[in-house]
């Protein structure tokens, strides 16, 4: 189902000028909102010191001292408590939320999900693949609701009509804009400031096309954050947390697919995304990142664009102020867009795309260099892995069709030649106790021996009551962590073929 123009906001006025009507509205939704988050945070605040729900100092963090990580509660407080006044109005803005009450109440409800989610992981703590579980269940809801990416003017000659693809789009979007303020939330109002900008630009478009609906839940959330700035900016005396992050991201992802179902722009958005730009390059390229590194996609580091500017040398609230100004010039160059046809966006877009992933360049996130040297190193250690393995199941069957330990022997001699091992050497005890030890040496270069690990592998079940040790050199040729796979599975051939079930054994 799309969400239509006339289902959408069908009360509402035609063009800007006749919007200007409702400015009143607009400006009581944004201070009461304001007001409300100045009244309710220095409360959260206590509560949380109270519950000692309280950040404390880790290796990953900027600040010295034990802050409250539950500011979330008062952005979440202060939104809903004026879209629920808001809902009340028997004006124009009232009856037109109430037009599109099935939409407008899917997107809270998904919203105070998400909230709930993120507040429980700030008090308690949660897997990370349940939060993005619950996020995606979110999307889905908001989906369910016809809030779909479904059609995107890329120019003035190409329109997109995604059809079914409209709902994995629009989830991916939902759930990585949710994920891109997260991350984002590393230094004291950092978060709060490019949400705060995001909203703003979104409240313009939605006022600009006549979408009182979308302007009053944009205006509502940033008086929210303008409130609550005034507390977590640095020195913050409070974080909003993964309740906030999450409730924002999702909030602000949502509103702008909403926005776009009724204008299928471009602009309707592009403008969010370069609004959230540093938050979106900056997740994709700590995922490239840890991909590279063969890291989890959920780990977390200390090399996120604001990290960046730290190692820099600027102060933490240079940076934010830094990044502000960045989200600010971005978006304000943006702005053109609305008033540009199709084509004219679309260049428009892709220049300032490509003014932020030159800034990245230049505070080093970006280095396409040493990217596809890591590619081509982390391919090359899958493809040995890979042949290391197959090596290994070829011994196997060597082992298996062993019946006598000559048969045995020549097996483990095969098995180390396969897997890169220079020599290997075990000491024997023949039945009249005479000792004597087999060898076994790979083909080297004796004039330039190659780097070898040296190791004793316990053989099990030589001899009742006898111990023996294998001792073995491994070829590093290159990467102490081939070694470690080889003699690994070196070591599970000699575990799974005993000596002690041969026919002659010792």
């Amino acid at each position: 189902m799309r969400v239509r123009q006339a289902s959408l906001d069908s009360r509402q006025p035609a063009d800007f000028f006749e919007a200007q009507r409702f400015m009143k509205t607009y400006i009581a939704v944004y201070l009461g909102s304001a007001f409300v988050a100045l009244v309710v945070t220095p409360l959260v605040i206590r509560l949380a010191h109270w519950l000692k729900i309280v950040n404390i100092p880790g290796v990953r963090d900027v600040h010295s001292r034990p802050v409250p990580r539950v500011g979330g509660v008062a952005i979440f407080f202060s939104t809903m408590l004026t879209l629920f006044l808001v809902l009340l109005l028997q004006n124009t803005i009232g009856i037109a939320f109430r037009d599109i009450l099935p939409q407008i109440t899917a997107l809270l409800v998904a919203a105070a999900m998400i909230f709930l989610v993120g507040l429980i992981d700030d008090i308690r703590g949660l897997r990370a693949r349940i939060r993005l579980l619950a996020q995606v269940v979110a999307a889905m809801c908001v989906c369910i609701a016809g809030i779909r990416i479904e059609l995107v003017a890329i120019a003035d000659w190409l329109t997109l009509d995604f059809g079914w693809f409209s709902w994995p789009l629009t989830i991916l979007w939902i759930v990585g804009i949710t994920n891109a303020v997260n991350m984002t939330d590393g230094l004291d109002g950092l978060a709060a400031g490019i949400s705060a900008v995001a909203c703003g630009v979104i409240a313009v478009f939605a006022i600009y096309s006549g979408q009182v609906t979308m302007a009053v839940l944009m205006l509502a959330l940033l008086g929210s954050l303008s409130g609550f700035l005034f507390f977590n900016f640095n020195p913050a005396k409070v974080f909003m947390g993964d309740s906030g992050s999450f409730f924002l991201g999702f909030t602000i992802a949502s509103s702008s697919v909403m926005c776009s179902t009724k204008s299928s722009a471009l602009v309707g958005l592009a403008l969010p995304a370069l609004a959230l730009g540093i938050p979106i390059f900056d997740t994709l390229f700590s995922m490239l990142r840890r991909f590279l590194e063969r890291r989890s996609m959920f780990a977390s580091d200390k090399s996120h664009f604001h990290h960046r500017l730290l190692d820099l040398g600027l102060k933490h609230r240079h940076v934010v102020i830094a990044i502000y100004g960045i989200t600010l010039f971005v978006t304000g160059l943006g702005l053109f867009m609305m008033v540009a046809h199709n084509t004219e966006s679309l260049i428009i877009f892709l220049c300032l795309l490509l003014l932020l992933l030159f800034i990245f360049r230049i505070v080093g996130s970006v280095q396409l260099r040493e990217t596809i040297t890591q590619l081509r190193e982390k391919y090359a250690l899958r493809n040995r892995a890979r042949e290391e393995i197959e090596n290994f199941e070829t011994a196997q069957l060597h082992f298996r069709r062993a019946k006598t330990f000559e048969q045995w022997w020549r097996a483990l001699c095969l098995a180390a030649d396969k897997m890169d091992f220079m020599s290997i050497k075990l000491p024997l005890t023949e039945s009249d106790k005479t000792p004597r030890v087999l060898t076994w040496r790979g083909k080297g270069d004796e004039a330039d021996p190659p780097e070898t690990v040296k190791m004793k592998i316990p053989i099990r079940e030589i001899k009742a009551g006898s111990r023996c040790s294998l001792e073995v050199d491994v070829n590093v040729n290159g990467s102490l962590e081939s070694v470690g796979r080889r003699a690994a599975l070196f070591s599970r051939l000699l575990d799974e073929n005993s000596i002690a079930a041969l026919k002659d054994s010792l």
